[in-house]
């Protein structure tokens, strides 16, 4: 009589540890994948911040945001995807959100200057830089603590700011093209065209350094392009560029060889410099 009974305790405790193991199994099972969809996560947002479609981040984000209020990372993927969209006067205010939550940074701070400065707002930019310590350097404070000195007309805190940030990147053209841009509008066109031909060594391909440096020259009524890398295309619209520099000066005859020059040398017609020839002959210009 006894045996039944073992058998049926035997059979009601491999019950419960299969059970329990189940159980076990499940709990595992779970935590893996909720390690998984954090893995997965991350990486979405990664992807979304990269290679994603701007307004697709905006939109990703927001939804995460909504879910998720109190998640910095979240909120810091928003407003940077509203950057990368271009939708400043909404980047703004959500750095402002990102700087005011626990966790936050310098690097946030100094990303909210800059949403600041893309929306027009340089005041309020200028008073955010001023509150992140003398000690935080990094290329984008000194770029951006450099344009707005640019902005307030103080020159030798530009200079300054934008050596210091030269030297705090290895990938300086767009910023000695903007220190460049900045000489040009003070009339210090020596300079400027220094600099311009600093950012062409640091990247052959920045046609706007290119262009600045022509004009740059041409205001120093040097009418010869740079010995620089250019496409057939690019030497078209350098001249174009050069020419009417010329004739903004009063170089009217220079400013129409230049222009004819422009014209034969571009691949394919090139229709601005051939409607400014023709106002030039017509004696429609002025």
């Amino acid at each position: 009589m006894r045996h039944p009974l073992r058998m049926t305790c035997a059979i009601s405790l491999a019950a419960m540890i299969a059970a329990c193991a189940e159980q076990n199994a499940e709990a595992t099972v779970e935590r893996a994948f909720q390690d998984v969809n954090v893995v997965d996560e991350s990486n979405l947002n990664d992807v979304m911040l990269t290679v994603a479609d701007p307004n697709e981040a905006v939109a990703h984000f927001q939804r995460t945001a909504k879910a998720n209020p109190d998640r910095i990372e979240v909120q810091r993927g928003l407003a940077t995807s509203l950057v990368r969209a271009k939708r400043y006067s909404e980047a703004a205010p959500a750095f402002a959100k990102v700087v005011r939550m626990e966790g936050a940074t310098n690097d946030d701070r100094v990303d909210y200057a800059d949403a600041l400065i893309r929306s027009g707002d340089w005041a309020r930019a200028e008073n955010v830089l001023d509150e992140v310590p003398p000690t935080f350097e990094s290329f984008k404070r000194y770029r951006l603590e450099a344009i707005v000195a640019d902005s307030n007309q103080e020159w030798d805190k530009a200079d300054s700011f934008y050596e210091t940030a030269v030297g705090l990147t290895t990938r300086p053209a767009g910023v000695l093209n903007n220190w460049g841009y900045s000489k040009l509008s003070r009339g210090d066109f020596a300079a400027a065209e220094r600099l311009f031909g600093d950012a062409i060594r640091n990247d052959q391909t920045l046609f706007t350094a290119k262009n600045n440096m022509v004009l740059a020259r041409g205001a120093q009524r040097n009418y010869t392009l740079p010995v620089i890398p250019l496409e057939q295309s690019e030497r078209a619209q350098l001249l174009h560029s050069m020419a009417l520099t010329a004739i903004k000066q009063g170089d009217v005859t220079t400013g129409k060889s230049l222009l004819q020059d422009a014209i034969d040398t571009h691949p394919q017609h090139f229709e601005a410099a051939v409607r400014a020839l023709r106002a030039l002959e017509s004696g429609t210009t002025g």
